[in-house]
């Protein structure tokens, strides 16, 4: 059976080591799973169930190890964002993960951006609408060449940070996760059947803020490595 229009390409991530590449099928995104910046956006840090919102999978923009990659401003916003996060692949699927078992489905790590159009955002839970205008802007999940699990482990402590040209902007450790990697598999898999191919983001630090063009960010995690990417 042939396709009506040409087939979209699939959006796949660079693994580093081989010139194989990990297909993406969905994007969750956990909100607000560090303490400090949960505060900084108003919000009680208790450790209440988490939420998730997605992105589109062609949504995220490939950044290559050691390449500054252009990032594009998107339209409609005067307040765009930088969240940096640690990004989880999912190598094996299922519902209802337990969460000692959880690990064992990842299949790799790497280092993300969530961008955000945070005068949407805000726009949108003001009038208690979803968050897709001010979260799934085309490209606004730039992430990096994956870290295989059986290369790197599977890091739960170690710096996390961005800087805006050379500025320190965001700055916490994995550790300080309120939902860490494997209680947020375990938790989605309860409300979705989790497939090879997914991928998470799995929470800022505080200290998120405005970009313009012109400005480079580097995002890096310890043990995982590093990204940056100049706005246009």
């Amino acid at each position: 059976m042939l396709s009506v229009i040409p087939n979209p390409p699939r959006t796949a991530l660079p693994i580093q080591g081989t010139d194989d590449l990990f297909p993406v099928r969905r994007v969750y995104c956990v909100g607000r799973n560090f303490a400090a910046h949960a505060r900084e956006m108003g919000a009680d840090p208790t450790r209440e169930p988490p939420f998730f919102f997605m992105k589109p999978a062609d949504a995220l923009q490939v950044v290559p190890d050691g390449q500054t990659v252009e990032h594009p401003y998107p339209p409609k916003t005067e307040n765009y964002h930088h969240e940096v996060e640690l990004v989880v692949a999912l190598a094996k699927g299922g519902r209802d993960i337990p969460v000692d078992q959880a690990l064992d489905h990842v299949y790799g790590y790497a280092v993300g951006l969530d961008m955000t159009r945070r005068d949407l955002q805000d726009d949108a839970k003001a009038l208690r609408r979803s968050w897709e205008l001010g979260k799934a802007a085309d490209l606004s999940g730039p992430v990096g060449t994956l870290k295989p699990a059986s290369v790197i482990g599977h890091p739960d402590t170690g710096a996390i940070t961005l800087s805006v040209d050379g500025s320190l902007r965001q700055k916490g450790d994995l550790s300080d996760m309120i939902w860490s990697v494997a209680e947020q598999i375990a938790y989605l898999s309860t409300y979705f059947a989790l497939e090879p191919g997914d991928v998470i983001f799995a929470g800022t630090p505080e200290g998120v803020g405005a970009v313009t063009r012109g400005q480079t960010m580097v995002g890096t995690i310890d043990g995982v490595g590093e990204i940056r990417l100049t706005v246009v």
